[in-house]
C-alpha cells in the first residue's frame, strides 16, 4: 500500500470519519470484525462499532469493515431444537425442485428456478457446457 493511500485512511483519532479509521490489516489489537469475533464464538453482544477499517479501491469507494472490541463482546448463544429444525426445514426447501418435488441433492440455482434435469430434459447438461468435455 501506497505511503498517500495509508495516509487517507489513518485517523486514529476518528477525526475525519467521526470514529477511529485504520487501514486494512493494521487495526490495532483487541478489535476484530464480526467473521473474526464468529471464529472465536463471540458476538458484538449490541455494544456500538469501536472502529473501521478501510481498504482503498480504484473504481469505486473504499471496502469498509466494522471493528467490535473484543473484551466487551458476548458468547454466540447456543442454537435451541426449535432453530435447528426451522433451518433444516428451509434448507430442504431450497434443495427441492418445484417442477418434479425430488431432492435435487444441491440447492436449486435460482437462475433456473428448478433442478438441472427439469430445466434442460433432453439431458442434464446444459447448452452452454455442452461440447466442452
Amino acid at each position: 500500500m501506497s505511503s498517500l493511500t495509508y495516509a487517507k485512511c489513518l485517523d486514529p483519532s476518528g477525526g475525519q470519519f467521526g470514529i477511529p479509521t485504520y487501514p486494512w490489516r493494521y487495526a490495532p489489537e483487541g478489535l476484530a470484525t464480526r467473521r473474526q469475533l464468529r471464529v472465536q464464538e463471540l458476538r458484538p453482544g449490541g455494544q456500538p462499532v469501536a472502529a473501521q477499517v478501510l481498504r482503498p479501491r480504484y473504481r469505486r469507494g473504499p471496502l469498509v469493515a466494522y471493528l467490535y472490541r473484543i473484551d466487551r463482546a458476548l458468547p454466540v448463544r447456543p442454537m435451541t431444537p426449535g432453530k435447528r429444525a426451522a433451518l433444516a426445514k428451509a434448507m430442504c426447501a431450497r434443495r427441492t425442485c418445484p417442477v418434479c418435488r425430488k431432492d435435487a441433492g444441491y440447492v436449486i440455482p435460482g437462475s433456473l428456478g428448478m433442478c438441472v434435469p427439469c430445466a434442460f430434459p433432453r439431458n442434464s447438461t446444459p447448452p452452454e457446457r455442452r461440447g466442452s468435455l
